[in-house]
């Protein structure tokens, strides 16, 4: 199975195709970037899909990252995969963020939980934590940093993603037995692409995951009235 994967949803604009089941990627390109996902998104997919043998008819599927992240980022690359599923006519699915800074730690092993915090501003990350064996337990949610300290109190934690040094860093001044493992200001391209090999479609539909309102919202007394 040939993947096209796409990542818009944080710090970064991802495309990779990769092969299953053995895990090889084809090509791809990453770049990172706050803002301007959907003036790179297109160019990059087109260099991308050049470097490929059989263009796009060698794509048996779509995966995409869905959130929590940008309000607006992430919904460039979630439009992408729609309209290329579509045209191409093979399933798409949907990846979370925070399973996928969350996949490599617990790939790896360990005798601790594993916590995928990504900064949500104001004091808040969103925030998911999974048992040893990749079941979850908790969230997604969005929290305040103690909140989510309360969520790690059960015992030994590791924790990842871009929320994750301050939710340590408070952990641990709370005497919990937390460690911070360092992540990208996205999740790695290459665990979205097993997360979405992996995914059923009909579980994991390409829908934006939204923890929160979006914080730009209309002027009251503007000018002109929003439709």
């Amino acid at each position: 199975m040939r993947i096209l994967v796409l990542d818009t949803a944080l710090g970064a604009t991802s495309v990779s195709v990769v092969d299953f089941p053995a895990a090889t990627e084809v090509a791809g390109e990453t770049e990172l970037m706050q803002r301007g996902h959907a003036e790179a998104l297109m160019p990059m997919v087109d260099r991308v899909m050049g470097r490929v043998e059989g263009g796009f008819s060698s794509i048996d599927r779509i995966a995409t990252t869905v959130g929590p992240g940008s309000f607006t980022g992430l919904r460039v690359a979630l439009a992408a995969a729609r309209s290329f599923a579509l045209a191409l006519g093979v399933p798409v699915v949907g990846v979370s963020t925070l399973a996928a800074y969350a996949a490599p730690l617990l790939a790896a092993g360990g005798r601790s939980i594993v916590a995928a915090a990504i900064d949500a501003r104001h004091g808040a990350v969103f925030f998911e934590s999974f048992w040893l064996d990749g079941r979850k337990a908790l969230g997604p949610l969005v929290l305040d940093i103690d909140e989510a300290v309360s969520a790690l109190s059960a015992g030994k934690a590791r924790v990842t993603g871009t929320g994750a040094a301050a939710l340590a860093a408070a952990a641990v001044a709370r005497g919990l037995a937390v460690e911070c493992v360092e992540a990208g200001p996205a999740p790695d391209i290459a665990w979205v692409a097993r997360l979405g090999a992996a995914a059923d479609p009909v579980l994991a539909p390409p829908r934006p995951l939204y923890l929160k309102p979006a914080s730009a919202l209309p002027q009251a007394g503007a000018r002109i009235a929003s439709v």
